[in-house]
């Protein structure tokens, strides 16, 4: 009855169906955790305005500012509108694309203040693509433009 008692238990199967042993999925972040009391950084003054604790004022050094470049594309007229710190020289170029001079516009001495000066483009400059070259005070601004 022994040997009856023992071959009964291997008899049995365990149902493998039943128990499926699946290794849950990781979730990897892509972005690092960084786990420590880092302050943000915050700058000691700011130039673009007053700082309070001092006092001190940061000025900007910029002479020119070109607002507005109408048309573009350019047909006959071109129309520059600009801005000038202080009195300087003002040189407005039409280069292309290899920075040859095409074109003079202006070589002048202008005052300053908000300006708009308006340009005649000769039929002598072929269609294409050109850079405006305006530099006032030692300060150089180049815009691309299109002549039709």
């Amino acid at each position: 009855m022994v040997a009856f008692l023992n071959n009964a238990a291997f008899a049995q199967k365990i149902d493998t169906t039943a128990i499926t042993l699946k290794p849950k999925p990781k979730t990897v972040s892509r972005v690092p955790v960084i786990k420590a009391n880092i302050q943000p950084y915050k700058p000691a003054f700011n130039l673009s305005s007053a700082n309070t604790n001092t006092g001190l004022t940061v000025k900007s050094n910029k002479i020119l500012t070109v607002l507005k470049l109408y048309p573009n594309p350019v047909n006959e007229q071109l129309n520059i509108s600009l801005r000038l710190d202080r009195e300087s020289t003002l040189s407005i170029k039409i280069t292309d694309l290899l920075g040859n001079d095409v074109l003079v516009l202006a070589n002048e001495r202008t005052p300053a203040g908000e300006q708009t000066k308006t340009y005649t483009i000769p039929n002598k400059l072929n269609a294409g693509i050109y850079f405006l070259r305006i530099v006032a005070g030692g300060e150089q601004v180049i815009k691309r433009i299109s002549v039709l």
